[in-house]
């Protein structure tokens, strides 16, 4: 649309304070010749943009130019309200005057359609604290040095470069880079024990995109539960990857990694649960069963 496109030109010139017309082509992926009209229309509607010829010239806007609200629709005002009131919510309350000043602009109120706590119950204070010092540090761009626990119980001091929080399959994790591998990692915000913030800064680093193909280390496995544990099943598995059974028996085919979370989360269900597939996955919990049954023996 017209409207969106003329607003990327004043924010892109906003961002880079004076941009030719073959740039300003170039990123909204026009021609020349609708950039030229497209800035006669916003100087026609009373933005204060100009060209300036020669070497160094350009189309840029007057130093004193303030975006108008007008600008945003009430749907974008209300949208952006919102977002703010989540993040302020999530990040503890630090952008309420931000808010409160943009509601008064808008002559709006934000709807709080979302409220996120990242701590777990009866753990409140300290995980809220890790939450802070992480976003601090992500941030701030700084290194944080954290004690983590892995998915098969080791726990180890690492230093790694927060890039951003990422929700996945109900759990928060941290996308980071680890210093010691120089590897991208993704570390489970629950399995960090204690984090502090160093005084070291990092140049900015993209985490890499994910790919849809499977991990080495996912295989798929198909699991039998009686229909009494449904509630716990549903909980952690989609409607597609689960068959009802006529009976109500629940047939679970996924593609997860074999580690010492789901041994641990099969384990759980005690004798209630089948193995169906792989074959493998049914040793490694008949000896951890066993290795229980000795531990616990009476």
């Amino acid at each position: 649309m017209k409207e969106n496109r003329h607003f990327r030109i004043i924010y892109a010139l906003l961002r880079q304070g004076r941009m030719t017309a073959p740039e300003l082509a170039e990123e909204l992926d026009v021609s020349v010749r609708t950039i030229y009209r497209d800035i006669d229309a916003l100087s026609g509607s009373g933005i204060p943009v100009y060209v300036t010829t020669g070497r160094n010239g350009g189309i840029q806007l007057l130093d004193s130019f303030i975006l108008r609200k007008a600008l945003l629709s009430g749907d974008e005002k209300t949208t952006l309200l919102t977002a703010l009131e989540s993040l302020s919510r999530m990040t503890g309350g630090g952008h309420q005057d931000l808010l409160m000043k943009l509601s008064a602009l808008f002559n709006a109120r934000a709807e709080s359609l979302m409220e996120i706590d990242f701590s777990r119950w009866g753990n409140e204070a300290s995980d809220t604290v890790k939450y802070q010092r992480i976003r601090k540090a992500a941030f701030e761009r700084k290194a944080l040095s954290i004690v983590y626990v892995s998915s098969w119980g080791e726990r180890k001091t690492r230093k790694i470069y927060p890039l951003k929080l990422s929700y996945k399959a109900k759990d928060w994790y941290l996308k980071a880079r680890c210093a010691e591998t120089e590897a991208f990692r993704l570390f489970k915000i629950n399995r960090i024990l204690a984090c502090e913030v160093l005084n070291e800064e990092f140049a900015p680093l993209e985490y890499p995109e994910e790919t849809a193909s499977v991990p080495e280390s996912c295989e798929e496995i198909t699991l039998r539960f009686p229909k009494e544990f449904a509630w716990r099943v549903y909980d952690e598995f989609t409607e597609g990857q689960i068959r009802e059974t006529r009976d109500g028996e629940l047939t679970v085919t996924a593609v997860m990694p074999v580690d010492g979370w789901l041994v641990g989360y099969l384990l759980s269900f005690g004798a209630a649960v089948d193995v169906i597939r792989p074959d493998f996955l049914r040793g490694v919990l008949a000896r951890e069963a066993a290795k229980i049954m000795a531990k616990n023996k009476p």
